[in-house]
């Protein structure tokens, strides 16, 4: 079996992936791209994490697009990946779990007030304010797919009065209108870009959170920063952008109302995920249909 291994990775995290998957499908040799290009009609598999526009065109022989990341948004939108070949999103019950984590913590600390301790301790102040209990925050959880689900439970289980919404009819005003927080982990599509605006904001109560950990373009970053300025956004925690590395001068660098990661709210770890891939290939290999597969993207959806 012939898989092209393609993606945006440095050296170590390709050294990795070629070791889960030696470990998980022994039987398969991994090609990079040139030597796909070399032998196009042997590649039977592409495991991809963000490759080059263009690399998944001119292979006869593919049968099966398997995302090494959870969020396909850029293969959706290259018009050279092959429409009829079947496309899996990675679902990695380990990245889920990171995901919950890192949601769990930024709810926590805007619970908590530590993001104003940490502000006050670089400006020198010694003060204390209000405790809040986790029972007294209402969270709403945007999207309601693997991740958001788990994290979701994660905040239930700590206590959080947590809503989830999905794209499916549920009215979102209402839920925005009682959420001291909210946590974004939707897909990116179409209808979710540029969902994060001035109304959307300003529906929150004042003050409210926002903890976005999906796509840098679920936000119109002009609107947020105005939702800051005033006042109506207390606090936003950022994993996402709309260029990375975000560009120097950025108002988010400097911004006291803004705690950014880079991109580094969940990571896919090899050694689950390579095992989920895997048997999506002996699946789609052995004759199973598309729709089968963990992961499986419907392109009309975009997800």
């Amino acid at each position: 079996m012939i898989c092209l291994l393609c993606g945006d990775f440095d050296p170590s995290e390709e050294a990795a992936w070629r070791a889960a998957f030696a470990a998980a499908l022994p039987q398969a040799l991994l090609w990079r791209l040139d030597e796909a290009r070399a032998t196009p009609r042997a590649v039977q598999v592409a495991l991809v994490a963000n490759p080059p526009p263009g690399a998944l065109q001119g292979l006869p022989g593919l049968r099966l697009v398997q995302s090494l990341w959870a969020g396909v948004d850029r293969l959706l939108a290259d018009a050279t990946v092959p429409a009829g070949v079947p496309l899996a999103r990675m679902v990695d019950p380990a990245m889920n779990a990171a995901m919950a984590e890192t949601a769990l913590w930024a709810v926590l600390s805007l619970q908590r007030g530590f993001f104003t301790y940490a502000a006050n301790q670089r400006a020198g102040l010694w003060r204390t304010h209000a405790q809040r209990r986790a029972q007294d925050l209402r969270v709403t959880v945007l999207g309601q797919g693997q991740m958001g689900r788990t994290a979701a439970a994660a905040l239930a289980a700590r206590g959080y009065n947590v809503q989830g919404w999905r794209r499916d009819g549920q009215a979102l005003a209402p839920l925005l209108a009682s959420s001291d927080v909210v946590v974004n982990l939707l897909p990116l599509t179409d209808a979710t870009r540029g969902l994060i605006d001035a109304s959307f904001l300003a529906q929150l109560p004042r003050g409210a959170g926002l903890v976005n950990l999906a796509r840098g373009a679920h936000v119109v970053d002009a609107d947020l920063l105005a939702a800051l300025d005033g006042g109506q956004v207390g606090h936003a925690v950022l994993d996402v952008f709309h260029t990375e590395p975000l560009p120097p001068g950025h108002p988010y660098w400097q911004h006291p109302q803004v705690t950014m990661l880079p991109h580094a709210a969940a990571f896919t770890d090899p050694r689950s995920a390579a095992a989920v891939a895997a048997a999506n290939v002996q699946a789609v290999l052995g004759g199973a249909p598309a729709q089968a597969l963990v992961g499986a993207v419907d392109r009309a959806r975009g997800y």
